[in-house]
């Protein structure tokens, strides 16, 4: 083996053990800290000092770690609820990219329906119901999160074994490197009894999850003093982002989640256990925290995040309906500005594709990603800034974006060659207008 290898072999072992190593524990302090330590993370911090970093974690996590029975059900029902509306409430077909390997991914798109069945029917279950408290979900987070922590782990080693032994399809394989491979996943679209996973632990457990955990959050809080205008704001603007999220699923089916990423514990475990712990910790933070931001503040902050999540799915919009065209539209009421760009398939297949340079994706190549930043930092803004562990969720999305724009970019390079560097002469920015 020569150098380079060896060093690609270590990182292939070292980044995915530090990254398995280090996530889990970190989605348990969040929900700790913000639950028992008023979000604050000198709490934390002092609290190590005085037991020890090993035993701190010992001792928040040894009580959640196995979760419970509540949570157990919870979680159960929760996921059996999930597939059955992805196979019965009716939806169009919708075929996904064709991919390295020639095959076409095929789902139905009922995302929205899902969606407000999901939240109409946790809302009649209890607050018209009474059928359990809607602060159920709060009051057992951490043992939800012990419970998801452990089936997630079960859960991507049963992926592992699957796309090494029984895979869906041929875009399988490994890489030789066990816990490389189960980092990353051995299949990119595993599917079981007819269901798509990464469809469901995406869109429909993770995503689903989350205006659940926002409602429960808002719940808690007017159950412990009153319903503040922060919450409101910050529940408002994320059920509206994650609305959004549903209206423009068949896009989100051809990102760069979907069409690169295997099923994993990178994607899989993210969705099932990142996402409530880390995407909603903001809002977990103002459960406790019941700040009065007063009717100016509370409006812009309104105005400018709805703006932000509308912006963002316009420009998602806009690029689906051009590539859905074949360019045969307009944008911005003028026709688009457009680079042919073709590619070969790893079975030898010449392919074409068209890359959008005007409209909003005239403004930079990754434009989209500003807005959503933005958005998130408009609901995160209202847990004020007493302390910065709420704006964790908004530092991690930033550096995520970044590093998916600058993945996207190196596969569009490898892919498109020369046409790729022609639609960077027209479009040279990647994220920020004249700075990046």
């Amino acid at each position: 083996m020569n150098r380079k290898a060896l060093g690609q072999s270590i990182r292939g072992v070292w980044g995915p053990l530090f990254l398995i190593l280090l996530c889990p524990p970190v989605a348990i302090l969040m929900w700790y800290t913000n639950a028992y330590l008023g979000g604050s993370f000198e709490n934390l911090v002092s609290l190590m000092q005085d037991l020890g970093p090993i035993h701190t974690l010992l001792y928040i996590w040894s009580p959640v770690f196995f979760g419970s029975t509540t949570a157990w059900t919870m979680i159960g029902i929760f996921a059996v609820f999930e597939l059955l509306l992805m196979r019965i409430i009716p939806g169009k077909r919708f075929e996904g990219p064709i991919t390295p390997q020639g095959n076409i991914p095929v789902y139905k798109a009922n995302g929205i329906a899902c969606f407000l069945i999901t939240i109409g029917t946790f809302c009649l279950a209890s607050f018209g119901l009474h059928l359990f408290s809607a602060s159920i979900v709060y009051d057992h987070l951490g043992e939800i999160l012990g419970a998801l922590n452990l089936f997630s782990l079960f859960f991507c080693f049963f992926l592992y074994l699957k796309g090494r032994f029984r895979p869906s399809s041929t875009d399988s394989g490994l890489r030789g490197n066990f816990l490389f491979d189960f980092y990353w996943g051995t299949e990119l679209y595993p599917r079981v009894f007819g269901w798509d996973i990464k469809m469901f632990t995406n869109c429909r457990f993770g995503m689903m999850g989350w205006p659940i955990l926002l409602l429960s959050y808002a719940s808690k809080q007017a159950e412990l003093s009153f319903l503040s205008d922060g919450m409101i704001v910050a529940v408002f603007l994320q059920l509206l982002y994650v609305g959004k999220f549903y209206l423009w699923e068949t896009g989100y089916l051809r990102s760069l989640d979907i069409m690169y990423d295997r099923a994993g514990f990178y994607i899989c475990w993210g969705c099932l256990v990142w996402i409530p712990s880390i995407y909603t910790s903001p809002t977990l933070y103002l459960v406790q925290h019941p700040f009065e931001l007063g009717k100016v503040t509370a409006a812009l902050l309104l105005i400018i995040g709805t703006v932000a999540i509308i912006v963002n799915y316009m420009a998602d919009r806009q690029r689906q309906k051009v590539r859905a065209t074949m360019g045969s539209c307009t944008v911005w009421k003028k026709p688009p500005i457009l680079t042919k760009a073709t590619y070969t398939t790893s079975l030898g297949e010449r392919k074409e594709n068209i890359l959008l340079a005007s409209g909003w994706w005239g403004i930079a190549r990754h434009f989209h990603y500003l807005p959503e930043i933005l958005g998130a930092l408009c609901w995160s803004l209202p847990a004020l800034f007493f302390n910065l562990l709420p704006y964790f969720y908004v530092v991690f999305l930033t550096a995520l974006l970044i590093d998916r724009a600058v993945r996207d970019d190196k596969r569009c390079r490898e892919k498109y060659g020369a046409a790729w560097k022609e639609h960077c002469e027209k479009v040279p920015y990647k994220i920020l207008p004249f700075v990046w």
